[in-house]
């Protein structure tokens, strides 16, 4: 089941927030529309998001009623603009409106042609995102061993993804070859994408997964409950992972106890240009916090910090797992500088 797909003019996708009581699929028509799903966690995940922003061109190239070229282009990048202001962290986003936007900029046929190939180029988006994460998978699943117990944090699914999954592609792919593995999946505050999300994925997958809260993973950790740690990434910089909030912290309590600590993500996750320091972190609303759907947990009023993503330096990933292979400290450090060159 994919989670987003293209159908003539209407982009179906999966209303992320009403999962795990109930599964609804949600009819997109315009970037508008594509916007406030972003905005409002109903479509989420790095690489889903760049499939959505990519779709978001789609649906504005399928609707528009431009007679020149010049006209639709406008209208292309004035929905480009306003994806871009919906979630300013994760890079997949801005690298699918990015690679469109080059193309059209730069083909040279008449409205109808450049209709089209704004289309063809956001689904090639969609299907190449299901062929990288199962080779994420089968690549990553090499550092998988039977008997391991993998610990991950929020949600790198089918559901972050077009259909396979980043970090629990490389699980699926792991269990698929009959490795007899348990997956502990933490809750995710404030959001709960592991509990609603991934504990939902692995449990119709039949993959044994034990749920905790967030504060739990030292003790789970200590008491060697946990063999490996698998996440996925929002956007992987020069210097550092850039993950849902809490990772940072899973990273050093796994460095502390020599637990290896893998990131999955695809290169359009990878932002070499940059360094940490130069990222916007993603401040969310307060109500997040204060409330768990309707219920208020906190007193009204009370001062909330709410950062959705925090910096994990590299120092503390032991490799980084990508549809090209397996990139370890010194396989990076080469790629940032063939980058650069």
């Amino acid at each position: 089941m994919r989670t987003i797909e293209w159908h003539n003019g209407t982009a179906k996708t999966i209303d992320q927030t009403r999962l795990p009581s109930e599964t609804i699929f949600i009819d997109l028509h315009n970037s508008i529309e594509v916007a406030e799903a972003i905005t409002t966690m109903r479509i989420r995940g790095a690489p889903l998001l760049g499939v959505a922003a990519a779709f978001a061109l789609a649906l504005t190239a399928h609707h528009s009623r431009a007679r020149n070229r010049a006209t639709l282009l406008g209208e292309l990048k004035s929905a480009a603009g306003t994806i871009r202001e919906t979630r300013p962290t994760a890079i997949n986003l801005f690298w699918a409106l990015n690679r469109i936007m080059k193309k059209a900029e730069k083909s040279t046929g008449n409205t109808r042609e450049l209709r089209t190939l704004v289309i063809d180029e956001a689904q090639r988006i969609a299907d190449e995102d299901v062929a990288v994460n199962r080779m994420i998978g089968k690549r990553g699943s090499e550092l998988i061993n039977d008997g391991d117990t993998i610990l991950t944090h929020c949600n790198a699914g089918a559901l972050a993804t077009v259909e396979y999954g980043t970090a629990l592609g490389v699980i699926r792919a792991a269990f698929k070859q009959g490795k007899k593995i348990k997956v502990v999946a933490t809750e995710t505050r404030p959001k709960l994408q592991g509990a609603r999300l991934t504990a939902y994925e692995l449990k119709r997958d039949r993959i044994p997964v034990t749920l905790i809260t967030d504060n739990m993973v030292g003790y789970v950790m200590q008491k060697r409950l946990v063999d490996k740690v698998i996440v996925g990434a929002d956007r992987i910089v020069q210097d550092a992972v850039i993950n849902k909030i809490g990772t940072f912290t899973v990273a050093v309590l796994a460095k502390e106890h020599n637990i290896k600590f893998y990131v999955a993500a695809p290169k359009s996750t990878f932002d070499i240009d940059h360094k940490s320091s130069n990222v916007t972190i993603e401040e969310r609303a307060p109500e997040e916090v204060t409330l768990i759907g309707s219920q208020r947990i906190a007193p009204d009023g009370v001062k909330v910090l709410n950062p959705a993503f925090d910096v994990t330096l590299l120092k503390y990933v032991t490799a980084i797992i990508c549809e090209s292979g397996i990139l370890y400290k010194e396989d990076f450090r080469k790629l940032k500088a063939r980058h650069h060159k």
